[in-house]
């Protein structure tokens, strides 16, 4: 097997608390998070409660179908959120990986003029991602384990395409 990033459940703790307070640092105030699902949610929840945010959202998106397996472009799942009354707001976009930055770059396109401002947060960024995320724990282009997709589902499920 080649050289992997390992990340342990207790790391996760750590990373999402030192993210966190790199944000405050900045002194960005988000009013809402936006985690991508499914590897963002973790880290968009965790983002949430360090900085004190209640107004979470999350955005399904298609990319990864396995290990270094990817559809040609992300495809946003339904149901999308809709940003009524969110044209002042400040969003902070948390997943947990930018590879190629090409989901990151597509939520950001989806809150384009929908909102007042969009940050990104991740906790491991490549370095040929498409997309500079403006808060970052670590960089790295080795694969990355993550403790909540490291083994295989317990069960095994037929692929199920939602229509757009």
């Amino acid at each position: 097997m080649s050289e992997r990033e390992i990340m342990t459940w207790q790391l996760f703790g750590e990373a999402s608390r030192h993210l966190a307070q790199e944000i405050a640092d900045d002194g960005y105030d988000p009013d809402m998070i936006l985690s991508i699902a499914r590897g963002g949610l973790l880290i968009g929840g965790a983002l949430g409660y360090a900085l004190a945010v209640k107004n979470t959202y999350t955005m399904n998106v298609e990319f990864y179908t396995g290990v270094d397996e990817r559809l040609e472009v992300p495809r946003i799942l339904p149901p999308a959120p809709d940003f009524v009354d969110l044209a002042h707001a400040r969003i902070l976009i948390a997943d947990d990986v930018a590879d190629t930055g090409h989901t990151l770059k597509s939520v950001q396109l989806f809150c384009e003029g929908k909102v007042g401002e969009v940050r990104t947060a991740v906790l491991y960024e490549k370095p040929h991602s498409v997309v500079k995320c403006d808060y970052v724990w670590k960089r790295t282009d080795l694969w990355i384990n993550f403790p909540w997709s490291d083994q295989p589902p317990v069960v095994q499920r037929t692929s199920i395409v939602l229509d757009a």
